[in-house]
C-alpha cells in the first residue's frame, strides 16, 4: 500500500516510518507536516493508507478526514496520536484503527495487517462490481477549500504559465497547485493524453483542429478554443500519436 504519514512531529515521522519501512504491506512511504502539504500529495500521487496525527500546528486531522470522506474511494485511515479521547470521532470518520504513541512495532504491524486486509477486500469489490467499459475515472482537485472530483474524460489539457498551472474541462479552467510533470505522471495510465511542450499536455480526443505553424510546428486548437503550440522537440512523438 502507498502510505502517507501526517504529522507536525519530525521525530514522530521519522520513528514511524522506520516501523513501517520493512513492512510488505507496505510499498511506498511519503510524509506531510500539514494539512495543506498532505492534500499536495493525495492530489499528485496515489495513497491507499494514511497515518494520521490529530493534533497538528492549529489544525486538527480529524479535518482532513472528513475532507477525505468526502472522496468516492477514500485512503484507509489509521490515526495515529497521543491522545485517547479522540477514538469515538475518529471511528465516526470511518477511521480503520486509532494507534497512540508511543509507538510499538507488534501494535503498527497489526494496524497495518487489518488496513492491508481492507484494502484488498475492497480493491476486490470495486473490481467486480464496476464493469470496466462503464468505469468514470475521476481525479481529486483541491479548488480553494474544497476537493472536487474531476472526470478524466472531460479534461482539455493542462497548461502552466508562469507557475501558474491551469486545468482545462469541459465545465470549465481551475487553477490549481502542483507542476506538468506530475500531471504528465498522474495522467501516463490514459493514451489519450500527450505531451506536446514543455508548458502543455492535451486530451488529443479533444483537439478541433491541427494547423502548420512556424519553423515546421503545429498549432491546435482544441474544443475550447484553447490555442495550444507543439514544440519542435514534441513534433515527432505528436505526429506518430496522431498518425500524420
Amino acid at each position: 500500500m502507498h502510505t502517507l504519514i501526517v504529522d507536525d512531529e519530525p521525530l514522530a515521522r521519522n520513528e514511524l516510518a522506520y516501523l513501517l519501512k520493512p513492512l510488505p504491506e507496505i510499498s511506498s512511504i511519503k510524509e506531510a507536516d500539514s494539512i495543506e502539504e498532505a492534500i499536495s500529495v493525495l492530489i499528485d500521487q496515489r495513497i491507499d493508507l494514511i497515518f494520521l496525527d490529530i493534533h497538528l500546528t492549529e489544525e486538527s486531522g480529524l479535518t482532513l478526514a472528513n475532507k477525505l470522506n468526502l472522496l468516492q474511494h477514500p485512503p484507509i485511515i489509521i490515526f495515529a496520536t497521543a491522545y485517547d479521547e479522540y477514538a469515538l470521532q475518529a471511528f465516526e470518520l470511518n477511521a480503520r484503527d486509532y494507534v497512540l504513541k508511543p509507538f510499538s512495532l507488534d501494535r503498527i504491524q497489526k494496524a497495518v495487517q487489518k488496513a492491508h486486509q481492507s484494502f484488498l477486500a475492497t480493491t476486490a469489490q470495486i473490481s467486480s462490481n464496476t464493469p470496466e467499459a462503464a468505469r468514470e475515472d475521476t481525479i481529486p482537485v483541491q479548488i480553494e477549500e474544497r476537493i472536487i472530483l474531476v472526470k478524466v474524460q472531460l479534461i482539455i489539457a493542462i497548461s502552466i504559465n508562469n507557475r501558474e498551472l491551469n486545468l482545462h474541462t469541459e465545465e470549465g479552467t481551475y487553477t490549481l497547485h502542483g507542476t506538468l510533470n506530475a500531471w504528465e505522471e498522474k495522467l501516463s495510465s490514459d493514451s489519450s493524453f500527450i505531451r506536446v511542450h514543455r508548458s502543455f499536455i492535451v486530451n488529443q480526443s479533444k483537439i478541433k483542429e491541427i494547423q502548420p505553424w512556424f519553423n515546421h510546428t503545429y498549432q491546435l486548437t482544441m474544443e475550447n478554443q484553447l490555442n495550444v503550440p507543439v514544440s519542435r522537440s514534441y513534433m515527432k512523438p505528436f505526429k506518430e500519436k496522431i498518425g500524420l
